[in-house]
């Protein structure tokens, strides 16, 4: 259930509400925009009576919502949420560039990747340290090595990290990680879910190899029940019928689609979407204007020697003139 309270209600008055509605049991989780204060109520509100309190005369509509999501539903939250990171931010109108390897492997390696993207202008560098690999004999990452050396890459270029978490048992050492990702095959880890719900830090939370939009929120709702809203949501491509000439298959519809039912930021991965190198830049095109808050893209210094998907990472020469195109996109649909 939403309540929107009038304009220019006092705060008093709005925390006497709170409060009554805090003694029936539900928690209230407040939205404060520019113009309105919104309340969601979640938790069993038949025992409010509904036209009791669309009566009172500080509250303008009341609604009841019929979606199982409700934190990071848009009607909770009518606002676009910002998710902020060291010097950039993601999400109502700001724009994120997360750019880096997919494995990293040397410390040569990822400062140099590292230093190249910011110069071409990305707010992030993702680098992964433990790699969910699909054989048991491929390369599974540094682990904590690999974590130690984004680290330094961050001192050398202050772009915030982004890298993946596979187990709750590593979570200590993510300690300094800007951005904890979650991988699709962990969408629906509710256990991880909800011990990352505990730790406030910003998750990108990346959608499953076979999930629906509903199922993607409905993972984002764990960790924002266990008291976390910073999260970002990203399109990453879903398992389709076609397997021959892409990796996976892109869905842009959901970016305008996500952003109708949700406040939370969207980014896209056209990387892992597409599997090939040759299409990452059409694709990435593509989610600007579909209205995508930020692109995520592998970049190496070697693709042809990389340890890890190699075939769908860019050259920092290659990744440079698709940013600058990317924002003249950007300035073409405001």
């Amino acid at each position: 259930m939403v309540a929107v309270i009038r304009p220019e209600t006092s705060q008093e008055r709005i925390d006497h509400l709170i409060t009554w509605l805090k003694d029936k049991g539900l928690d209230v989780h407040i939205s404060v925009g520019a113009f309105q204060v919104v309340l969601g109520l979640i938790g069993d509100t038949s025992q409010i009576d509904v036209d009791m309190l669309r009566s009172l005369d500080i509250v303008e509509s009341v609604a009841q919502l019929s979606d199982p999501f409700k934190a990071c539903n848009r009607k909770f939250h009518p606002e676009d949420s910002i998710i902020e990171t060291l010097d950039s931010a993601i999400g109502g109108g700001h724009f994120a560039v997360i750019a880096g390897p997919c494995s990293v492997e040397t410390k040569t390696q990822i400062t140099f990747v590292a230093e190249e993207v910011k110069k071409a202008g990305a707010t992030h560098l993702r680098g992964g340290a433990f790699k969910p690999r699909t054989s048991p004999y491929d390369f599974q990452g540094l682990g904590a090595e690999g974590l130690d050396l984004l680290l330094e890459a961050k001192k050398v270029t202050g772009l915030p990290i982004v890298t993946e978490i596979m187990d709750i048992r590593s979570l200590a050492l993510f300690e300094h990680v800007d951005i904890i990702q979650v991988g699709a095959r962990n969408t629906q880890n509710y256990d991880l879910l909800k011990e990352l719900g505990k730790t406030g830090k910003p998750i990108l939370l990346k959608r499953g190899l076979a999930g629906t939009i509903k199922e993607l929120l409905m993972s984002a709702e764990y960790i924002m029940a266990s008291g976390n809203e910073q999260i970002i949501l990203c399109e990453r491509g879903i398992r389709t019928y076609e397997s021959t000439y892409t990796r996976n298959t892109l869905d842009i519809s959901a970016v305008p689609v996500l952003k109708k039912l949700t406040h939370l930021p969207v980014v896209v991965d056209p990387s892992h979407a597409t599997g090939k190198a040759e299409l990452v830049a059409s694709m990435a095109y593509a989610s600007v204007a579909a209205g995508a808050d930020g692109i995520m893209i592998e970049v190496h210094n070697d693709p042809s020697c990389a340890l890890c998907d190699g075939p769908q990472s860019l050259t920092p020469v290659q990744f440079a003139p698709i940013v600058e195109k990317m924002h003249k996109i950007r300035e073409a649909i405001k």
